[in-house]
């Protein structure tokens, strides 16, 4: 049967009604007490000290973004197809209110004490609005992606609040890849008499390029657009940035005052304190900045809206990333093209430099806006039919909350779709450069959001790397160019990418659902996989023993539990699509029997998956002599590789990620092939051994800026039998959110629900806005690609899946009888859950085709 939304659906008789709200208040009433008294608590809202460090993103996939602050301001303006962000504009919202004392202020809470020691700025930049009066009090909250500003000040008989977002409506890739961004201000007169305002809004052209040609602010209606031009040489200083709102009554200063020194923002400020609402023409030569006004009128006690529409336009970039095929073997495999992948075209040489995916779509700012304009109310709603879902969930508040936050990584400049729609990644963002190129398989391989929300997006990934950045062997580089074209194939695979993407095609195709596109891709992957057999296991004894490269930035020597539970989740994705199609899978199948004896006998050393370090005896040349990134071999790095073998494994450790293949199999919709015993064992030796409360006492020679002090974090590795290697893999001592994540999740699964949340908790507590971004968990980059992982907490609760091939939703709860959470398909998405036992699915957009329900391996109606 389908399962679609209806009207209906919403209805609910008074006795549900009374029981979900009574319900919901327990909720919150027992996450709020997971925290002592004067703590913030989870999924609640920022406020004080807890508000400080906050920069949420607005913006679209692959479109660049800008942040809003805990206190309403604007930061992280990146919309040149790069972060930047320091780039604090001069841009704010203020109100004026007559005849009130001290009634003009602008729309943002106090400034942060963090930003009170440096450097003065000018007005020129980022600090030019800190001195300006502004509200006394700020709250924010959120429901992604949707943020609440709340803004108070004794002084003022008037309460502010501010809604920022923008469109984010699962399985519509397209309206989710708007730059566009959207602010509601609500105005309320909390006094006895009524109040004459202006609400402006003020800006400097931040898209002017110092000494790169003409600037200029021109009109759009009811705003103004701040104009960059482009040139033959350098079309990528082409940009626009549109300000507007739906007020008819909008006065619009196209040209700040031109003068020296801090005389434009003065002039603007004397004109807002004033109550002067100027209006003069656009493209004045020299023009710095522009404002808008609207004149309010509050009765008191009413409430009065001013909704605040942004977008921009940047259609060029000066992006070209990575080297040109120059020999017949880094030709890429030819795909099987059908209807099914895409329709790109793979042989594209990707002459010229990374477009944005909407500069095909809309020819200049004004279409963006006009779109945005009218189909404001429409994307709202549909945005927060997501919203409402996804908040809809029991699950806990630590869940909800990691789960939200990383999402904003969907909204960073981590993330680009160029011109043809397909997607294209970094890890994460530096300060002014994107961090690590090329969707990097062993990296994005954590990432369990985009597949779910945009399956569509998530199959460009594995085309990219099967039909583009595969040559003809099966050689798959984990680094992809940009613009997106065949790669130069001088260096190793990483085999936790390169075997993780067997995997992906698997999840790929049971949340799809197409034959189609099966067929069309497993040439690909078998040819892949023949690759990694040849290259890792040559002599076929089920194990990866030749060095390989990995998420580490090095190569692990000799058989480990890590890379060998990739190499059973490959073999057994493999034979599993194979068997679909009626190929012989049975070379794979002999395989996937050894790995899995030798990983359970002779990797497990009773308590955890181990590496036995070999570097004798292998195909591969002499460590000192093999390829790798950074591991040069000194003379004293000589006697240590004679001692204890090659610098940077692991040997005898507890490794975090050490059955990462395994819980990759696990949300690929595959079973796990190592003994679950076993599994579970090493997965609570990692909680028992790597989860410090307190890392005070903790040595990190590395990057201890993600955990340290009396930050509580999992390390990577530990040693707890000793025989620590005196250089163990580079990065062992330090945190990553990511990996937290994935063990967390990975513990759910396994039935350890209390261990999973507790690392859950241990890290949203380092973020909790005092000291780290809530919205921004960092690694080698801000908004890092492989804390999705978070995501992955949804089934490793609840058990839900929904297989499209077969039509079959799965359910497996780890929390009881009684739970709702949310659910994203490729056709649409709502709620599933139990109650009392038996299951329910809410569809709130889309369709979802439900053949049958298992819950629990035990078949039940809905």
């Amino acid at each position: 049967m389908y399962f679609c939304y209806t009207s209906g659906l919403l209805e609910n008789n008074m006795k549900t009604s009374i029981y979900f709200i009574l319900a919901g208040i327990l909720l919150f009433a027992c996450n709020w007490e997971r925290k002592p008294e004067g703590e913030r608590g989870f999924n609640t809202k920022y406020e004080g000290i807890y508000s400080s460090r906050i920069a949420f993103p607005i913006g679209g996939l692959g479109t660049g973004m800008f942040c809003v602050e805990g206190t309403g301001a604007i930061s992280n303006m990146s919309l040149r197809h790069r972060p930047e962000v320091f780039h604090e504009p001069v841009m704010f919202a203020a109100l004026h209110l007559k005849d009130v004392e001290n009634g003009t202020k602008i729309l943002e809470g106090p400034v942060p004490d963090w930003k009170k020691f440096g450097m003065p700025q000018s007005a020129l930049g980022g600090g030019g609005t800190w001195g300006l009066p502004r509200f006394k009090e700020s709250t924010f909250h959120v429901r992604f992606p949707f943020a609440e500003i709340e803004l108070k000040d004794r002084e003022l008989p008037v309460k502010v609040e501010i809604t920022a977002w923008n469109p984010f409506i699962p399985t519509d890739a397209d309206n989710s890849s708007l730059p566009v961004g959207g602010f509601e201000y609500r105005f309320t007169n909390t006094g006895t008499e009524e109040l004459e305002a202006i609400f402006s809004y003020n800006a400097r052209n931040f898209m002017h390029v110092q000494g790169k040609g003409d600037s200029y602010i021109r009109s759009f209606e009811n705003g103004f657009v701040l104009c960059q031009a482009g040139d033959e040489n350098a079309p990528f200083h082409e940009g626009e940035f549109a300000i507007f709102t739906d007020n008819p009554g909008t006065v619009v200063n196209h040209n700040w005052f031109r003068g020296a020194w801090f005389d434009p923002l003065t002039v603007c400020w004397n004109n807002i304190s004033g109550g002067r609402m100027k209006t003069n023409e656009e493209r004045e030569p020299g023009a710095t900045g522009a404002s808008l006004s609207v004149p309010l009128t509050l009765k008191p006690g009413e409430t009065q809206r001013v909704n605040l529409y942004m977008s921009w336009h940047v259609p060029y970039s000066n992006l070209r990333i990575g080297g040109e095929p120059k020999t017949d073997t880094d030709i890429p495999y030819p795909p099987a093209l059908t209807d099914h992948t895409g329709g790109y075209d793979y042989d594209n040489t990707g002459e010229g430099h990374y477009r944005p995916w909407y500069s095909g779509k809309f020819g200049r700012v004004d279409d963006i806006a006009t779109y945005w304009l009218h189909h404001y109310a429409e994307l709202k709603s549909k945005t927060q039919l997501f919203t409402n879902s996804f908040y809809k969930s029991s699950l806990p508040a630590e869940v909800i909350e990691a789960v939200a936050a990383n999402l904003t990584i969907l909204k960073s400049p981590t993330v680009f779709r160029q011109f043809d729609g397909r997607m294209w990644n970094w890890e994460g963002c530096g300060d002014t450069w994107g961090s690590c190129h090329g969707s990097c398989t062993h990296v994005w391989n954590y990432a369990q959001a985009i597949p779910h929300l945009f399956p569509e997006m998530e199959r460009t990934l594995r085309e990219t790397e099967f039909f583009v950045s595969q040559d003809k062997r099966g050689h798959q580089a984990f680094r992809s160019n940009l613009p997106i074209r065949p790669v130069v194939h001088d260096f190793h695979s990483a085999a936790d990418g390169q075997l993780g993407g067997i995997m992906k095609v698997y999840r790929e195709w049971r949340i799809y659902g197409n034959r189609g596109w099966l067929e069309s891709i497993y040439p690909a992957v078998k040819r892949s996989m023949d690759y990694c057999i040849g290259a890792w296991d040559p002599d076929e004894t089920g194990v990866v023993e030749e060095p390989h490269h990995n998420t580490y930035d090095i190569e692990f020597w000799g058989a480990n539990g890590m890379m060998n539970s990739f190499y059973s989740g490959a073999l057994q994705a493999v034979s599993l699509m194979g068997e679909t199609l009626g190929e012989d899978v049975s070379r794979y199948a002999a395989l996937l029997s050894k790995s899995r004896e030798y990983m359970e006998t002779r990797l497990f050393n009773g308590a955890y998956f181990i590496q036995d370090i070999r570097w004798q005896g292998l195909k591969a040349p002499d460590p000192t002599k093999a390829q790798s990134i950074n591991t040069r071999y000194s003379p004293e790095a000589i006697e240590i590789l004679e001692k204890e073998g090659p610098k940077y494994q692991y040997g005898t450790g507890c490794l975090s990620d050490g059955v990462l293949g395994s819980w990759i199999s696990l949300v690929c919709g595959m079973p796990e092939v190592i003994d679950r015993d076993k599994i579970k064992s090493h997965l609570i030796s990692v909680h028992k051994y790597n989860l410090k409360r307190d890392l005070s006492n903790h040595a990190n020679p590395q990057r201890p800026t993600f955990a340290l002090g009396n930050d509580g974090g999992l390390l990577l590795c530990s040693w707890p039998e000793g025989g620590k290697l005196q250089l163990p893999f580079v990065y062992s001592d330090e945190v990553w959110t990511g990996i937290e994540y994935q063990v967390a999740a990975h513990l759910m699964f396994e039935g350890e629900v209390e261990k999973g949340l507790e690392i859950v908790r241990t890290c949203r507590e380092r973020y909790d806005g005092k000291t780290r971004n809530p919205f921004n968990e960092y690694e080698c980059g801000a908004w890092y690609a492989r804390a999705m992982a978070s995501y992955a907490l949804l089934e490793g609760l609840t058990g839900v899946r929904y297989d499209a091939v077969d039509g079959i939703l799965y359910i497996h709860s780890r929390i009881g009888d009684n739970f709702t959470t949310f659910l994203s398909t490729n056709t649409g998405f709502g709620n599933v859950g139990l109650k009392n036992g038996k299951p329910f699915i809410d569809v709130v957009y889309g369709s979802v085709k439900v053949n049958k329900c298992m819950v629990s391996d035990v078949e039940m109606s809905l």
